[in-house]
C-alpha cells in the first residue's frame, strides 16, 4: 500500500520524508520540493585509494547500506515503454573521505552509539566472494581492521557528528 503524506501509517514509517510530499508529488524533479529525510546515508573513503578501489569499495559498501533495513529502497522504476529497472535508495548518498585514523574513529563512535555500518577492509581486495570477505574481517580485532572504507545510516544528526572533519570527495 503506497505511503501519503499525513497518513497513519506514512507518520510511523522512520523512511517516510518529514517534509509533506504533496508539492513533490506534484513535481517530483524540482529540488526546491524534494523531501527532507530524517536520516542520513555517508560512506567515507581512505583518501589513499586509486579510482577503481574507490568505485569497489563504494559499491560493496552501498550493497550493505540498500540491503540493511526494509524500505532504504524505493519502488521499481519503470520507463514509459513499460520496462522495468531496479529499485535504489531512496535517499541520497554524501560520499567523504579521511585518513585511516578517521575512518578507524568514525567505525569505533558508531559502533558505541549503535549507528548501522558496513566496513570495508584492505584485505577484501584480495578475497572473491562473500563468505571469504566475511571470514577476512573476522579474523581481525576491531581495533585493527585496516579499514578502507565504511557506510553509515542513522539520525542525520547523529551521522554528521560522526563524520565531523572527513572531507567532501573531490
Amino acid at each position: 500500500m503506497p505511503h501519503t503524506a499525513g497518513s497513519a501509517l506514512a507518520l510511523e514509517d522512520p523512511h517516510t520524508p518529514t517534509a509533506s510530499t504533496s508539492a513533490a508529488a506534484a513535481d517530483p524533479t524540482n529540488s526546491a520540493t524534494a523531501p527532507r529525510f530524517d536520516t542520513k546515508i555517508v560512506v567515507v573513503l581512505r583518501d589513499d585509494l586509486a579510482a577503481w578501489q574507490e568505485l569497489n569499495v563504494t559499491a560493496f559498501l552501498m550493497s550493505g547500506i540498500a540491503t540493511s533495513e526494509a524500505g532504504v529502497t524505493g519502488e521499481p522504476y519503470r520507463d514509459r515503454d513499460g520496462n522495468a529497472y531496479l529499485p535504489m535508495l531512496r535517499q541520497p548518498v554524501v560520499v567523504m573521505t579521511g585518513d585511516a585514523e578517521r575512518l578507524g574513529s568514525i567505525r569505533t563512535k558508531a559502533v558505541a552509539r549503535g549507528i548501522p555500518l558496513a566496513v570495508y577492509t584492505k584485505d577484501l581486495f584480495a578475497t572473491g566472494h562473500d563468505e571469504a570477505n566475511r571470514a577476512a574481517v573476522a579474523a581481525v580485532a576491531s581495533g585493527d581492521l585496516d579499514l578502507v572504507g565504511i557506510a553509515l545510516r542513522g539520525p542525520r544528526n547523529a551521522v554528521d557528528r560522526l563524520v565531523k572533519g572527513a572531507s567532501l570527495h573531490a
